[in-house]
């Protein structure tokens, strides 16, 4: 091949990419990540320094264009990484996102759009279920229904003490009282769901084997009639109308642990923390103390409330901040407060202008759900579902003809049954996720081939 002929071939469009720069196409989409557009490459001085060394080739226009592109593409973009990526006309600038990264943002911001929306609301219309209780005590200072993590609903009707198994929907009885006006006044399971306390209305406190359907123990302390119960560990602590609170330990034969005299009327609430460092009791005399379980030998309490205008008899420790209690007062009162029990401040307090007589935090979403009894107008005897901690209104619903006396939730945090003076329990999926479509269904509410049933 001769001279002339090698001279052909580096002209020819085979060997060299010059008609991609003597065209006047421009592009507008990015060039290659690891190859530059070429449309502002100098190809004029590439191809002279491959095929002459000796010529001094002068910078063009073009090649300060790309010297340019090539300063800025190394600076920080906007979103203050530092990428190599080239433009292929002038619209294009480091403030320009790539179509798929535009994709990418749009996905992006619908899918936060979305998150910011309110969820759906499910509020029950109408009770999932319906028990028939006859011979349920319509006392408001009572609490004579719990529900273990055993999936038994310990209730009490009269003299007689059933058991509801939610799963198997079958009734057992416990035992019956023949003494005449010694019924059970407080009902509370263990932790772990395998005893039973039962208070009574002749200051009896009786330990319950719920298996073997046997009496384990018998406790003494009280001279008043124990309308509250409340487990810590190994601990029972009882509240009674003689105004003290027992701390039992179970374990000792001497299980007298602690006696605190400080109430000056019926102890009507009670309730352990989740921690079990702290001790919430509630009495008719219109206030509410907070224990520290380090010192209750010493009888020196945490804080002292006086802030209800009635008995405090419902209470709740919150399951997401472990220092902030709920507490609800009766008729004279009718307001929900909300306690920080570490500064010893009340937080917020609202008026439900109803009986509050019991409350139950939403494990799964910030609400609490407040149950009432007697009101002087129409928001008497319903369930009232409030957002934390806003504690603006959800929503209410049950409208029950007599009011409720106790209110409990279901082990899976899904189910809440109210205890009504009518002598019925009724169920309400109430808790639990938000749904897209109608209410939520719990596991009990393929259980029942009929609304209504009898507990005995």
């Amino acid at each position: 091949m001769d001279q002339s002929d090698k001279l052909r071939l580096l002209q020819s469009d085979w060997y060299s990419p010059r008609r991609l720069h003597d065209s006047p196409t421009r592009y507008d989409f990015p060039g290659d990540r690891f190859l530059p557009n070429r449309s502002l490459m100098d190809l004029d001085r590439a191809h002279s320094l491959l095929t002459n060394k000796t010529t001094d080739f002068k910078s063009s226009k073009c090649n300060e264009v790309y010297q340019q592109k090539l300063i800025e593409s190394r600076s920080l973009n906007s979103e203050g990484k530092r990428i190599m990526v080239f433009r292929g006309s002038s619209k294009s600038s480091t403030k320009s996102i790539r179509f798929v990264d535009e994709l990418r943002q749009e996905m992006a911001a619908i899918s936060d759009n979305k998150s910011k929306q309110a969820p759906y609301r499910s509020i029950p219309k109408a009770e999932m279920i319906v028990l028939d209780a006859p011979g349920l005590m319509d006392d408001y200072y009572v609490n004579i229904m719990s529900w273990g993590k055993n999936n038994v609903l310990a209730v009490g009707l009269g003299p007689t003490v059933y058991l509801w198994n939610s799963v198997d929907q079958r009734t057992h009885k416990l035992f019956h009282v023949r003494e005449e006006d010694n019924w059970p006044t407080s009902i509370t399971w263990s932790e772990e769901a395998r005893t039973l306390a039962v208070g009574y209305t002749c200051s009896n406190l009786q330990l319950w084997d719920a298996e073997s359907s046997k009496l384990i123990r018998s406790l003494q302390g009280h001279s008043g009639r124990i309308a509250a119960t409340a487990w810590n560990g190994h601990i029972l602590t009882s509240g009674s109308r003689d105004k003290s609170i027992i701390n039992h330990d179970i374990r000792a034969r001497n299980h007298l642990a602690s006696c605190i005299k400080k109430h000056s009327d019926e102890v009507c609430g009670l309730k352990w923390s989740n921690e079990g460092d702290r001790l919430a009791s509630g009495g008719s005399e219109k206030q509410l103390y907070i224990w520290e379980a380090s010192k209750m030998s010493s009888s020196k309490f945490l804080h002292r409330f006086t802030d209800h205008c009635a008995a405090v008899k419902a209470l709740a420790w919150c399951p997401y901040q472990h220092n902030v209690l709920a507490s609800g007062g009766g008729w004279n009162d009718r307001c929900i407060r909300i306690w920080n029990t570490q500064k010893g401040i009340c937080i917020h307090s609202i008026e439900t202008k109803a009986q509050i007589s019991g409350l139950e935090w939403n494990r799964h979403h910030k609400e609490i759900l407040s149950s009432h009894g007697y009101s002087t107008g129409e928001d008497q005897n319903k369930l009232c579902l409030w957002k934390y901690p806003s504690m603006t209104k959800v929503g209410e619903f049950g409208n029950h003809e007599p009011r409720i006396i106790n209110l409990c939730q279901s082990p899976d945090g899904v189910t809440v049954v109210s205890a009504v003076a009518d002598e019925s329990l009724r169920f309400w999926d109430v808790f639990g996720p938000p749904t897209t479509g109608t209410s939520m269904a719990s596991d009990l509410q393929g259980l029942f081939s009929s609304r209504n049933s009898l507990i005995r």
